[in-house]
């Protein structure tokens, strides 16, 4: 809900000397537009090399796999991080990439497992705060930055990417764009045809970490310590 819009904008328009337009706004069309060709031309392959070589630079595991190594190469991410707790959302992915039923044989080889069940409440925070690892699914991937875009939503909550010590994002290959301007263009979209957007949109891009003045990174100030990302070819 948006509060006191008409007196802001009277305001405005008073220390412009003009009335306020309440119609007939149009938004400029600028004659330069670089951010749109950047890796404009780029495939999908170059962009994964992208992603890859930004990784380096992010402090991020980078790692890829298809459909059918998938499992082998999570096992052997979350073996390398420490093992469970593991935490996740609950996510159609998680099932329709075939990751449900390896969760399941680790959870009967004694691995705690918890997929984040909304009916819970803040019992999943609790959770999440004591997980060692947190995985979830990339909905958008911005090769550039080596950022993953993350939706909220039932089943989806934020403290699965944030509070375990560690995080995995699993990237479908088709989700990697040039930059922000691809992500945010899209949104964009979905709100201009009056789609729901989710109420939070989170950009992570790596582990966690904060520098000084004079540049000293530290990393895993506020969040998960190391991050990986697992690209996958054919989801």
């Amino acid at each position: 809900m948006i509060q006191n819009r008409d007196s802001f904008l009277e305001n405005i328009a008073k220390q412009l000397n003009r009335p306020k337009k309440t119609s007939g706004v149009a938004r400029p069309t600028w004659k330069y537009q670089p951010q749109w060709k950047v890796l404009k031309e780029a495939t999908q392959d170059e962009l994964v090399e992208v992603l890859k070589k930004q990784c380096e630079h992010i402090h991020t595991n980078f790692v890829q796999a298809t459909k059918s190594t998938l499992n082998e190469k999570l096992r052997e991410v979350v073996h390398e991080l420490g093992g469970g707790p593991i935490v996740t959302w609950d996510d159609p992915r998680f099932t329709d990439s075939g990751i449900e039923k390896e969760l399941n044989k680790w959870r009967e080889d004694g691995t705690e497992v918890h997929v984040w069940n909304s009916a819970l409440g803040e019992e999943n925070i609790n959770i999440a705060e004591r997980a060692n690892v947190g995985i979830t699914f990339s909905d958008q991937t911005l090769a550039e930055s080596g950022t993953v875009v993350l939706f909220s939503g039932n089943g989806k909550g934020r403290s699965v990417s944030l509070l375990p010590t560690t995080y995995i994002a699993i990237i479908p290959k088709s989700t990697i764009v040039p930059r922000m301007t691809q992500a945010a263009g899209a949104i964009h979209n979905q709100v201009e045809n009056g789609k729901k957007i989710a109420s939070c949109i989170n950009f992570i891009s790596g582990p966690s970490n904060s520098a000084d003045i004079e540049l000293n990174l530290v990393v895993g100030v506020h969040g998960p310590i190391k991050a990986t990302y697992i690209v996958v070819e054919d989801l």
